[in-house]
């Protein structure tokens, strides 16, 4: 089925906000005593806070009650959002704006699509918000990747069956969410993390609105 919409994933993709997460995670295991490196902060991309926040306490050498484990979530997002609030349109990813304005102009259908309950923020930060029909954070949704709900509902709420959306994400969550979703992905990072997107690229400045659509539309 010709692609009809490309459905965006946030952090990683339009924008790198890794630095933040690791800073803030950082913050948070040091002051409990916890383990906590860059290979656990990657292990975190695409999971939701309080799943992150579970990564995070296999570590611990005690147990956290729920409510400890609430105020310690809720810290850890207040240093992101403290670090977000730094975030400006110059801090766009690379090719980003070019691709959604081509994307754009070709008639197809624009959604911005996250885990992330601060992605709306994230997105008005960087003055983005206006290019999307549809944008859906963790606000909107009951379960996170890799559930197949974030992309579902958004494919329901911009009228495009799921067969006809193509997801741009950074995670390995992400592309099993769109899998199962139905959907086409496209992965940006790493192709060894990334084995089961239907294709990978460095970053979005690799991609081009005519060659990306003509290769997934050439597909049965």
């Amino acid at each position: 089925m010709p692609i009809r919409a490309v459905i965006f994933d946030v952090d990683g993709v339009l924008v790198a906000t890794d630095e933040f997460h690791f800073a803030a995670w950082s913050a948070i295991a040091d002051a409990e005593g916890i383990p906590f490196d860059r290979a656990t902060n990657h292990a975190l991309r695409g999971v939701s806070r309080m799943e992150s926040l579970e990564i995070l306490l296999k570590r611990a050498t005690r147990r956290y009650t729920n409510d400890e484990k609430r105020r310690l979530a809720d810290r850890k997002n207040a240093l992101f959002q403290q670090a977000i609030m730094r975030l400006t349109p110059n801090d766009i990813a690379p090719g980003a704006s070019e691709l959604i304005c081509e994307l754009n102009k070709r008639r197809l259908t624009c959604a911005a699509a996250s885990s992330s309950r601060n992605a709306r923020r994230i997105l008005e930060r960087l003055k983005l918000d206006a290019a999307f029909q549809t944008i859906l954070d963790g606000n909107d949704i009951a379960r996170s990747k890799p559930d197949p709900e974030v992309f579902l509902r958004t494919a329901e709420l911009l009228g495009v069956e799921p067969a006809a959306c193509l997801v741009i994400e950074d995670a390995p969550a992400g592309i099993e969410a769109a899998h199962r979703a139905g959907m086409r992905a496209i992965g940006i990072g790493d192709p060894s993390v990334l084995a089961e997107a239907d294709a990978v690229f460095a970053s979005l400045g690799e991609l081009d609105a005519d060659s990306l659509l003509a290769a997934f539309n050439r597909r049965p």
